[in-house]
């Protein structure tokens, strides 16, 4: 006899995100995602720290938080505020930071320390799906603002402020990655900032500071930090160790005035994020970020210099992109008769997994041909083979490139 399974459905409660597929495994060519460079993470030093880290202070695991209290353990805090001082520019102390559950947990007690259904928020027009994602599910009504080569246009921003203070709407928050942005790969400038500022003080809007990729740039060199640079409280920031460590390690943090610290800290429920990754992170930076960083970067560099060559030999003319100046990704236009939605189908179905552009903006049809191609995880070879099935795919797809245009542009050299 037959015994029915029980039916969930009825159960639901509407506005549940739609159920998530069953994993069946990266892609032979994946160039998706936030993931690393396998050979990049530094596992000798990690497993070092762990062992000495565990040695010296495993039995504090006993207590929640470490006995370093809610915010997360104090020595990681500690190396945080001199990271930060040192990269960014930012005068803070360890009480100002909140460790968590990576950089998705951190908007996530953003967005809900300040917004509810029908409240609106300004974010740069192509932006990381995962900010996008949450505000739409949160019924947040997004104004996106076009990017250049130095990020978000402040003339574009001091419209739409002036717009909607026409409207009697005040935003939530500018929602912004000035440094590396996601996925375009700029970085805003320190005049620019001043202006970004500037608008927000105008118009009595904080910013929301999203600096997760900035210790990804090829020199080195950046400008301060929004945060550093305002004086009145009014920027939320927050980092992460995901792409300068490891992501499967989950740890971020936020450096925010204690007035909106202390709402995003009731709302943390979770007991504290991961004890033993916070110990091991704070026992391996200390002595090495500073020279992993680099290390790590001249790798990331080299694969980006492969993917480039690879798209220029494959796609010739057809691939249209701007060189971005640090990060883990690259930002692609293809020919206007390319469907990107169409293309991420065709060609995962071939072995390559790619993002659509629709998926990183929130203008939909703007981003149509556009793809984002992550270069941290997959080795030069599978960077070149898979670019060259890429190719194979949107030309079977959509006529482009043309194979004769590629071959008079290899002869040329």
């Amino acid at each position: 006899m037959t015994t029915a399974r029980f039916d969930y459905a009825p159960l639901l409660p509407p506005g549940l995100p739609a159920a998530a597929a069953k994993w069946t495994g990266l892609a032979k060519y994946s160039f998706v995602g936030g993931n690393n460079d396998m050979d990049q993470v530094p596992v000798e030093g990690l497993t070092a720290a762990a062992n000495a880290a565990m040695l010296r202070e495993g039995r504090t695991l006993a207590t929640y938080g470490l006995a370093s209290g809610p915010q997360g353990y104090l020595p990681l805090r500690t190396f945080i505020v001199g990271k930060l001082k040192r990269d960014a520019s930012i005068d803070c102390t360890a009480d100002d930071i909140l460790v968590v559950s990576g950089s998705l947990q951190a908007l996530d007690l953003v967005n809900h320390s300040l917004l509810a259904k029908g409240d609106t928020v300004i974010i740069e027009r192509d932006c990381y799906q995962g900010s996008i994602n949450r505000l739409t599910r949160l019924g947040v009504n997004i104004v996106g603002i076009p990017l250049d080569d130095d990020g978000m246009r402040m003339d574009a921003l001091a419209t739409a402020l002036e717009d909607l203070k026409a409207k009697g709407i005040r935003p939530k928050y500018i929602y912004t990655i000035p440094t590396v942005q996601n996925p375009t790969g700029t970085i805003m400038p320190e005049s620019r900032r001043c202006e970004l500022l500037a608008l927000s003080a105008r118009y009595g809007v904080p910013i929301f500071e999203d600096d997760c990729y900035a210790d990804l740039i090829w020199n080195g060199e950046r400008p301060p930090a929004l945060h550093a640079m305002d004086k009145t409280g009014s920027v939320i920031h927050i980092g992460s160790f995901s792409k300068s460590i490891a992501p499967a390690l989950r740890v971020g943090y936020i450096v925010a005035p204690w007035e909106i610290m202390s709402r995003m800290l009731a709302l943390k429920i979770d007991a504290g994020s991961g004890a033993l990754e916070q110990m091991v992170l704070a026992e391996y930076c200390v002595p090495h970020f500073a020279t992993h960083v680099p290390k790590a970067t001249r790798g990331l560099r080299a694969k980006l210099e492969t993917l480039m060559d690879a798209l220029n030999e494959q796609f010739g003319t057809a691939a249209e992109f701007d060189e971005p100046k640090g990060g883990i990704f690259l930002w692609v236009k293809l020919p206007a008769n390319v469907d990107a939605m169409k293309l991420y189908q065709a060609a995962l179905k071939a072995g390559v997994s790619i993002n659509p552009g629709p998926e990183w903006s929130v203008d939909k049809a703007y981003a149509g041909s556009h793809i984002r191609i992550c270069f941290a995880s997959p080795t030069h070879d599978e960077i070149r083979e898979g670019i060259a099935v890429l190719a194979d795919v949107c030309r079977q797809e959509f006529g482009v490139p043309e194979r004769i245009a590629n071959v008079e542009k290899r002869a040329r050299g």
